[in-house]
Parts: C-alpha cells; structure tokens; sequence
C-alpha cells in the first residue's frame, strides 16, 4: 500500500493517485510561501521510523523527477543536485537556494514496507527413501521486500552440493536425501517491518536395513538337548524391517525379530542367521552364521572338561 501527499509553493492543484495507493490527507502542508534564494522544508506528518519504506517519490510538476529513493538507493533529478536533503525517518525533503522557476505543484508518493502474513511452505513430495530421492520445497508469503531463511530444527540451511537455493531463496530442493533431511523444516520471511515464520513440515526418509546384529541367548556354542535358547536380530530401519530365519541357508517359517528355540534336540544343530527386508526401500541384509551345536548331556559334559 501507498499514500501520496502534495503540496505548492503558490497553488493548490490537483495531484492523481497512482493504483493501489492512497490519497494522504494532511501528509504534507496546504501550501508553502519562500522567497528567492531562502530554504523550504516539505515535512510529512509521518512518525519517525528506523525502517525504511519501500519506496519514496517526490516530483515537482507532476513529471519532473526531484528524487526517487528505493531500497535506500537515491536517484536525484540534475536540476536538484547539491539543493536538497531527504530524511528517510519521515520522508521529509529539504529544498534549498530557491529561484523563480521552483514555483509550482510538489507531490511525494510513498509506497509503506508491508507487514509478512501468509507464510507456508508446500513439499513435492513427503515419503522419499535415502539416497534416491529429491525433494522440493516452496515458500510462500504475503508483503513487500521480502528476504527468506530455512530452518531444519534449529539450524540454518545453507546451499551445498546437496542443496540448492533458488528464487530468492524461496524455494528449496535437496537432492539424495538423507535421513538427517526430516526436518521439521520452517521458512522464516523477513520484511523490513516485521517477520513470519511458516508451520512446521517433515519428510518421511526411509532407509536401511543397516548394521544387522544377531544375538544368540545364553551366549554359548554349545547346548544340552532339552535347553531353551533365544537368538535376537537388530537392524537399523525405517520402516521397521521384516524378519526371515535361516538354518543351514534354508529358510524357516519363523519370522519376527526374535527366534526362540524351546527344548532343543540335536537335529536342530546348524548354522542360524536373519535376514531383514524393508518394504519402502526394497533393500535387505542377511546377518553373519550363529553356529548352534546341541549335545546329549554326556558329550556336553566331555566338551565342558576339555575346555578346562
């Protein structure tokens, strides 16, 4: 939004509004009497501001540019060089060493910086699995010279190989994500008025199986027949992973993370391992051998003697 004030140094004339702004109503005096060579102050009725506005525009005549200032860079008209002072705080113009010729309509229009509103943040996509997938992440918000930050957690995402920062910073796409890329992922926008913040956005990364373990208990080779033994299999995975059992390399019916063997005969002697698959990713992992070896009681004991 915008206002447009006007004043004249002998006459009141009338100033047209721009689209979108406004007319300022007591912005600027009614009129302004100077003599020839003397300094006239155009002082707005606007409070003081540490932020700039967007964009300010004085003009004299309607068509002759006095100066334009825009994101504090200030284009002064030749006629003015050396003759004013702007005051950024109000907007507010000096003139100085007057002539005949400055006679007439003085107008400013001011464009006022936006409060941010609206900040949300859309994702091309929110299931993804590790190293194979990209995503991109656009944020949206409503006001004027915006600048944008994004945060995954509490820390500051800044490009990389992996990631890049496009459209001002606006939109965000990581490329073979990890699973470290869940977020939450915020956009922080910042005007030079006020600052929005979007609601969170996570991403669901699966990955694995990795790092199998296989956990055999009691942690010994070698078992009495008529013993209970239990063998766990842990794996890094997201989704949990699905369990399969092998003896010997053949596959058992058994599933689940856990496999319990209760009172044990000596056919079930053998080689055990896991394997876990992971339906999102499709990958899966096969645990290194946990050899069992079931004795009767009297070859136990005879094993037991030698090892001492």
């Amino acid at each position: 939004c915008g206002i447009i004030g006007k004043t004249s140094l002998t006459t009141a004339l009338c100033y047209s509004t721009p689209t979108g702004f406004t007319e300022g109503a007591g912005l600027l005096p009614d009129g302004l009497n100077a003599a020839v060579g003397e300094t006239a102050m155009f002082t707005t009725t606007l409070s003081p501001t540490e932020k700039p506005f967007q964009s300010v525009n004085w003009a004299f005549n309607f068509s002759k540019t006095i100066i334009i200032v825009t994101n504090s860079e200030n284009t002064i008209g030749p006629e003015y060089e050396g003759r004013i002072t702007f005051f950024p705080s109000t907007a507010s113009l000096e003139f100085r060493s007057l002539t005949l010729n400055d006679t007439g309509e003085y107008a400013v229009s001011i464009k006022l910086n936006e409060k941010v509103s609206n900040v949300s943040v859309t994702s091309s996509s929110t299931d993804l699995v590790e190293f194979s997938g990209s995503v991109s992440l656009s944020c949206s918000a409503s006001g004027s010279s915006l600048s944008f930050l994004w945060l995954n957690g509490s820390s500051e995402v800044t490009a990389s190989d992996r990631v890049q920062l496009t459209d001002g910073g606006s939109s965000l796409t990581i490329i073979n994500v990890t699973r470290f890329d869940q977020g939450p992922f915020r956009c922080s926008v910042s005007s030079p008025v006020s600052t929005g913040t979007s609601d969170p956005v996570n991403l669901s990364i699966s990955y694995g199986p990795e790092n199998i373990n296989l956990i055999l208990s009691p942690p010994q080779g070698y078992f009495a027949v008529g013993s209970d033994i239990s063998l766990t299999c842990s794996v890094g995975s997201r989704p949990p992973a699905q369990f399969n059992w092998f003896l010997n390399g053949d596959q058992l019916p058994d599933t689940g993370s856990e496999l319990r063997l209760m009172n044990v005969h000596m056919s079930q002697s053998g080689n055990y391992s896991c394997q876990a698959f992971n339906s999102k990713t499709l990958r899966s992992q096969t645990s290194q051998p946990s050899a069992i070896t079931v004795l009767g009681k009297c070859n136990l004991l005879v094993i037991i003697i030698s090892g001492r």
